[in-house]
């Protein structure tokens, strides 16, 4: 397995703009490293009016984004882009967050639990995404996500699961055995 420094887990939580709140927008942020320290973790101020805080679920208010604390979206998104360049990304769904970031990433550098076939198999949905909670749940019997969604707590669940068969999974990539299923094609711009 290639050395801890190399990975890092990210995850976003996203607020709803445009009619209805459907199209999501970075709220905020956290990337962790090998070992569950924080790299990053903050607000991300708003580019355009939001239309659906989803408050129950992310936890975010409009006082979250309109504070001082929360960092203009270009700063943020090329602070990401410069910490994750050479490094391989861990997390589930990364194509969601490298979409909201609007950052591409190498495949190759992308261990996406969401993906992983071995854990798909595991709970009898080789053909369907899985979610971090449930994996979570059924292969680790830890629990995440119980209320509003906690981005360090999710980018450390998506990293265990990685380090939990990270020998396997790295060997298979070893092999030339990718061992994942595709991110869903619209979201091909995200991986380079």
């Amino acid at each position: 397995m290639a050395p801890s420094k190399q990975f890092y887990a990210i995850s976003c939580i996203n607020v709803g703009v445009g009619p209805g709140g459907t199209t999501s927008m970075l709220a905020r942020i956290a990337i962790v490293d090998f070992r569950g320290n924080t790299l990053l973790d903050t607000y991300v101020a708003p580019t355009t009016k939001v239309t659906e805080y989803r408050t129950a679920t992310t936890g975010i208010e409009p006082a979250h984004l309109l504070s001082r604390n929360a960092i203009p979206f270009n700063t943020v998104q090329q602070h990401v882009a410069n910490v994750i360049k050479g490094h391989i990304l861990v997390g589930h769904s990364i194509w969601n967050d490298l979409s909201v970031l609007g950052i591409p990433h190498p495949a190759i550098d992308t261990r996406d639990v969401a993906l992983y076939q071995p854990f798909r198999n595991a709970l009898r949905s080789p053909n369907h995404i899985v979610g971090l909670q449930t994996l979570s749940w059924q292969l680790m019997c830890r629990r995440c996500q119980e209320s509003e969604q906690n981005h360090l707590e999710n980018a450390r669940a998506a990293l265990d699961l990685y380090r939990s068969d990270a020998t396997d999974w790295e060997e298979a990539i070893r092999r030339g055995s990718w061992p994942c299923a595709l991110p869903p094609s619209t979201f091909s711009r995200c991986y380079l």
